[in-house]
C-alpha cells in the first residue's frame, strides 16, 4: 500500500528537519539584497540572492532600524533558518546584517557586540571590585607557553601569601571556547576569590575564543570577579568588556590582582608609627587633665587634720556623758530594785506572816470562806504544808 503524506505532514516534517540541524541556527550568509520592503507590522522583508540562487529574508521590527539596508547592496547577514508551513516558505530570520567587505570575524564581533551591549552585559555598575587581599586565584589559561609561568611569577613576588590554581584550557583553536567555559566554571567550584582569564598576544582571528558570546557570558555569570589579560592592543575582545577588569598583558593582570606586599609592610611601618604617636599625644594630653583633676579634688577637699582633732573632741565628750547618764540609770535600777524587792511576797512571809489558799482554790481572806473540816494549804516563806479547820473564830 502506497504511504500518502498530506500537506501538513510533509509540511512538519520539512520543518522539523531543519530545526534538527544546529548548523541552521547560527548561520552566515553573503548575497545581494533586492525586494526590500517593509510590512504593516513593522517588520522588513527582503530576498538575498547570488548568480544562482536566491533566499527569502525576515528581519523583525527593532532590529533592522539600526541598520543600513538598500535594493543592491552585497550584505553579510548572520541568523537562522526556518520553515513556515503556513505559506510553504522557507526563510532566512536575520538579526544582524553588515556590508560584505567586512570580514566574518569582524562581522561576528560586531553582531556579539551589539547583542550584549543591549542586554547590559557591559554597563560599568554591574562590575565588581577586586578582592584587596586575595587568598585562592584561579588562572584560565594554556599550561603551554610563558603565559602561566610569567602570571605565578608576579604573583610570588607581589604577594606570596597567595595560591594560584591553574584550569587548563586551549587559548585558540576550535577547542578554546568549550575549554574556556570549562575552565571558569571549575574554578567557581574551586572556590577561588578571582579569575584571570589570559593569553598572549595573536591576530584577530586567533582571538576568536575571546569573542564567543558563550565565553563571555560564562565570565558574565562567574560568581567572583574576573580580570581579562589578553595580549593584544588596541582592539578589544567581548571579553575584555565583559571582565570586571581589563589588564593589556598577562603579567598586567597578575599585577591587578594582588597587592605588593611591600607597599603593604610599608604602610603597616607607617601606620605603627602613627598608631604611636597619637597613643603618645592622648597620654600626655591625659596626664595633663588628671593632674589638674587631682588638683582640683584637692582644692575641695576637707582639711583631714582638723576634723579628726574635732572628732576626737566630740568623742571624748559623748564618752563623758555616756558614763555619766550610765551612772544615772544605774542609780534609778537600784532604787526600783530596792521597791520591788520590799514589795516581794516572799519577802513579807519571811516576817513571820502565811498564805492560806482553799485546796486547789483561791487565797483565803475571810473566814467567811472556810467552815470547820475544809481543807486548806498554808505557804511560808520556806514551803507549803496542808491543814484543815477545825473551827473558825471571828472578830
Amino acid at each position: 500500500m502506497l504511504d500518502v503524506w498530506s500537506v501538513s505532514r510533509l509540511a512538519h516534517t520539512l520543518q522539523d528537519l531543519i530545526r534538527s540541524d544546529p548548523s541552521l541556527e547560527d548561520l552566515w550568509v553573503e548575497g545581494e539584497v533586492s525586494n526590500l520592503r517593509q510590512g504593516t507590522r513593522g517588520h522588513l522583508y527582503f530576498t538575498l540572492k547570488d548568480l544562482q540562487a536566491q533566499v527569502r529574508c525576515v528581519m523583525f521590527g527593532g532590529i533592522w532600524q539600526a541598520q543600513d539596508l538598500e535594493n543592491g547592496h552585497h550584505v553579510l547577514a548572520h541568523g537562522r533558518i526556518d520553515y513556515y508551513p503556513t505559506r510553504g516558505d522557507l526563510q532566512f530570520y536575520v538579526d544582524f546584517v553588515r556590508s560584505a567587505g567586512v570580514g566574518i570575524f569582524r562581522a561576528q564581533f560586531e553582531r556579539v557586540l551589539a547583542k550584549l551591549e543591549g542586554e547590559g552585559l557591559f554597563d560599568e555598575s554591574r562590575k565588581r571590585p577586586l578582592p584587596p587581599f586575595p587568598k585562592k586565584i584561579g588562572v584560565a589559561t594554556s599550561p603551554v607557553g610563558a603565559v602561566f609561568q610569567d602570571i605565578c611569577n608576579v604573583i610570588g613576588r607581589r604577594w606570596p601569601l597567595a595560591e594560584v590554581v591553574l584550569a587548563s584550557t586551549p587559548v585558540q583553536g576550535p577547542e578554546a571556547v568549550p575549554g574556556l567555559i570549562w575552565a571558569i566554571h571549575r574554578l567557581n567550584e574551586e572556590g577561588v576569590d578571582l579569575i584571570i582569564i589570559a593569553r598572549g598576544g595573536g591576530s584577530w582571528e586567533e582571538l576568536t575564543a575571546f569573542n564567543d558570546e558563550s565565553v563571555a557570558r560564562a565570565v558574565f555569570s562567574s560568581r567572583v570577579p574576573v580580570i581579562a589579560g589578553v595580549g593584544h592592543q588596541p582592539d578589544l575582545t567581548i571579553v575584555d568588556l565583559v571582565a570586571d577588569r581589563r589588564a593589556p598583558t598577562p603579567s598586567a593582570a597578575a599585577e591587578l590582582a594582588v597587592p605588593d606586599i611591600s607597599v603593604i609592610k610599608g604602610q603597616l611601618r607607617s601606620y605603627g608609627l602613627r598608631l604611636e604617636a597619637a597613643a603618645q599625644s592622648y597620654l600626655t594630653t591625659y596626664r595633663k587633665e588628671l593632674r589638674g583633676c587631682v588638683a582640683r579634688l584637692d582644692a575641695y577637699t576637707p582639711k583631714i587634720d582638723h576634723l579628726k582633732g574635732r572628732l576626737t573632741g566630740l568623742a571624748h565628750r559623748i564618752g563623758l556623758a555616756a558614763q555619766r547618764e550610765i551612772k544615772a540609770l544605774a542609780r534609778e535600777v537600784e532604787a526600783i530594785s530596792a521597791r520591788l524587792k520590799a514589795l516581794d511576797p516572799k519577802a513579807v512571809l519571811r516576817r513571820g506572816y502565811a498564805l492560806v489558799y482553799l485546796r486547789r482554790g483561791p487565797v483565803v481572806t475571810s473566814v467567811s470562806q472556810v467552815e470547820p473540816g475544809a481543807q486548806i494549804e498554808v505557804q511560808l516563806a520556806d514551803g507549803l504544808f496542808p491543814a484543815q479547820v477545825l473551827r473558825q473564830y471571828g472578830f
